[in-house]
């Protein structure tokens, strides 16, 4: 089986080669044989483009790099679709120039330890350049800037290296800034000296607060300063090329992004779902792997021993093999690291989520597996929840993605597998056995297909519009509810978080607006777009194997009320506490991302779930999250996780870091045994750091799910205050 995501739009290849006329014939290789057909619709959670490079050797006598001729034919055609085709219409002027300068430098040089004021100031010649070298084709800015970075960071591997045969006084006052993305560039060498200094520190006293020995610590932390050195060498004229037209792209918004070759076959791994590894989306943040999602059905969402926003410090292989530090590895290098063969064994040395930069860290192992339709296929379950008149069973529906086995359906088979048939089935299942009311499970679903979008919607309501696609050109197109049948009609509820995007938010936004259902839970992510991937190799020959691809944004969704999904999201009629700093996740956290928008609304029969309805359960709901411990534990976490990502700056005594560390746990491990002893549970006895080792099934099997059960919860008040307006209503007729 494979995913796949597809849709339409007015544009066509066909049109874009009919419009396109090189400026300089020799970087036009061939004509077009066909038009690629439909385009694909990346319906995918996205964030700003990572720079992934390849690990071939190159340069590693420091020798110098430039352009190629095919990133010369590749930048011709980048800056020609985007300036002709993108949805947001950007000049490439002196202001872009600006930003894709200051972009760029960002991203050879995020925490500002390496480049010194001086250095950005002469620099600065190529800030108002790069738009016009762009459209020439021509990027020696690009690898001119690379040079001095390499320069500076060879440079700071030789200092750090040195400073390991000295002795740190760990008792003197002092503190390490973690985050320097938004601090000044140092004024002089010895400015930035004594920022490498305490940098060099507190990696010694990480790894002191972890357990490690003195011989132990000069090594891991000698290794790792040696490999930035090392890995700067190995960028080849590819990586460089990569990393300056993300700036630019980049610049224009933050979901089109450039693949080279090496990348590109990562990306199509990435969506084929059929990796061997752990199932986790990584990104860098401060030179450590980010968990930025951990997907459904995968090794590290059954084993629930990873979550999003953990960091990876470190990678081993085998139950007892050794673990490699990994901190300031290149994304690349550590994905191919935890890649391996089904059934074998990764160890992720980790700093959880919530732990400041330089706290204790834990080791979990998980067994490597492919992500398989079937694990990824909707499920249900059945929540009884307590109401006036007795027990009323809940069905639930928990849909990870938006998929169809196109291959299956292609070739015509009657039982392919998709996301709207399995949850018809699901639906008859929860029927029969008597539910009163169904909760679809929309958490952590960061989009798919948007036929089985429309389609999943079409089971709720009879006919209508479901969702406005509005392209490049201002047309907008509408995509109806294909099936006047409805599969269920009986109360409604979707549940939806931060992490819920794209298809998700069609969906959702599509039954709010409907008045079908209520929808529950934080708001949704905010992308509201829709990207196109195009081959570059179908528009000009390639010297050496591949031009590489170009994702961009083509389209805007827009809900048939004549909202925008785009940057705010789907606001749930009920908000969940815990979302309280929502305003900082999804497309609202991006840099320049696309506003708000809003076009016509469409006409539609709107539903019975009124407002006094919603204001009634909201009633009841605040009411639960003051009393519920389960909501409190999650408030409270919640408030810690923010606190440990706003801190910038970490002490380098080592008793005081080693006592707050202490207290952190301390404290969460109190909070977790109030909240196991309000549920009847035993609660943990375990030293700091150590109670986190249960698999997600034990813990299932002892801890409820406390936002799907609030969910379910809030349906049957949405019931029962239903059911006393019929009373109501019916009295008032007799009378």
């Amino acid at each position: 089986m494979r995913l796949a995501v597809t849709g339409q739009s007015g544009l066509s290849l066909s049109n874009m080669h009919k419009h396109f006329q090189p400026r300089n014939p020799r970087l036009w290789g061939r004509r077009f044989a066909a038009p690629l057909g439909s385009l694909l619709f990346l319906l995918i959670l996205g964030l700003a483009p990572v720079f992934q490079a390849s690990a071939r050797q190159a340069d590693t006598q420091g020798i110098g790099i430039s352009a190629s001729r095919d990133q010369e034919r590749a930048t011709e055609l980048i800056t020609h679709f985007i300036q002709r085709y993108h949805y947001r219409k950007r000049d490439l002027n002196d202001e872009l120039s600006a930003t894709i300068f200051d972009r760029y430098l960002e991203s050879l040089d995020p925490n500002r330890i390496y480049l010194l004021a001086d250095d950005v100031t002469a620099l600065s010649k190529y800030k108002y350049q790069l738009d016009d070298r762009l459209r020439e084709s021509r990027l020696d800015p690009a690898f001119a800037i690379f040079t001095l970075l390499r320069a500076r960071l060879e440079e700071r591997v030789e200092y750090a290296t040195s400073l390991l045969d000295q002795k740190f006084d760990f008792s003197i006052k002092e503190e390490y800034t973690v985050d320097r993305s938004e601090a000044p560039w140092a004024t002089s060498p010895e400015e930035r000296d004594a920022i490498w200094r305490r940098r060099v520190k507190n990696d010694v006293l990480s790894l002191r607060l972890a357990g490690k020995a003195d011989d132990e610590i000069t090594d891991t932390l000698a290794s790792r300063y040696r490999r930035l050195g090392v890995r700067i060498n190995q960028f080849d004229s590819d990586d460089v090329y990569q990393a300056f037209i993300n700036a630019f792209t980049s610049s224009v918004e933050p979901h089109t992004s450039y693949f080279s070759r090496r990348a590109s076959e990562n990306f199509k791994i990435r969506m084929s779902l059929s990796l061997e590894g752990i199932g986790a989306a990584l990104q860098n943040e401060n030179e450590h792997t980010l968990v930025r999602r951990v997907i459904a059905g995968g090794p590290a969402d059954l084993s629930g021993l990873l979550e999003a926003d953990d960091r990876i410090v470190g990678v081993g292989q085998g139950g007892d093999g050794e673990i490699m530090d990994v901190v300031g590895w290149r994304l690349a290098d550590v994905v191919d690291l935890i890649r391996g063969p089904k059934g074998s064994v990764v160890q992720l040395e980790i700093l959880p989520k919530g732990v400041s930069i330089g706290g204790q860290t834990k080791v979990i192992s998980l067994v490597r597996n492919k992500i398989k339709l079937e694990e990824q296929a909707a499920q249900k379950s059945v929540e009884e929840v307590s109401n006036e008149n007795g027990p009323m069973k809940i069905g639930v529906i928990r849909v990870p993605t938006f998929y169809t086995d196109f291959e299956a359906r292609e070739q015509g088979r009657s039982d392919f597998r998709s996301t709207s048939r399995d949850v018809r089935r699901l639906i008859k299942e929860l029927v029969s056995e008597q539910v009163g009311g169904v909760v679809i499970d929309l958490r952590g679903n960061g989009g798919g297909s948007l036929a089985e979008a429309t389609e999943l919607t079409g089971l709720f309501i009879k006919s209508g519009p479901v969702v406005q696609v509005r392209d490049s050109t201002g047309r907008i197109s509408v995509n109806d509810d294909p099936d006047p049948k409805i599969a269920y009609s009986g109360p409604l509820a979707v549940l939806v978080d931060r992490s819920s995007a794209s298809a998700s938010e069609i969906f959702a936004g599509a039954i709010q607006d409907y008045r079908r259902g209520i929808v529950v839970g934080e708001p949704t992510f905010g992308k509201g777009t829709v990207q196109r991937l195009l081959d570059l190799d179908r528009f000009a020959k390639s010297d050496n194997g591949s031009l590489g691809q170009l994702k961009f944004t083509v389209a805007q969704f827009f809900r048939v009320n004549g909202d925008s999904t785009q940057h705010r999201g789907v606001v749930p009629d009920i908000v969940f506490p815990t979302a309280f700093d929502s305003a900082e996740q999804g497309e609202r956290s991006l840099d320049n991302a696309l506003p708000w928008a809003a076009v016509s609304p469409l006409r539609f029969e709107a539903g019975a779930v009124t407002f006094e309805f919603i204001e009634k359960a909201r009633e009841r709901h605040d009411q639960r999250v003051r009393r519920d411990p389960g909501f409190q534990f999650l408030i409270a976490e919640a408030e810690a996780f923010r606190k440990a990502r706003e801190k910038k700056r970490v002490s380098l005594i080592e008793t005081e870091r080693r006592v707050t560390w202490e207290e952190s746990e301390r404290s969460r491990l109190n909070r977790l045994n109030r909240y196991r002893q309000s549920r009847g549970l035993t609660p943990l006895d375990a030293n700091p750091g150590e109670y986190e080792t249960e698999t997600k099934s034990e813990q299932e099997a002892e801890e409820p799910d406390i936002l799907r059960q609030e969910a379910a919860r809030i349906l049957v008040d949405i019931i029962d205050a239903s059911s006393r307006e019929k009373r109501l209503v019916t009295s008032r007729q007799k009378y």
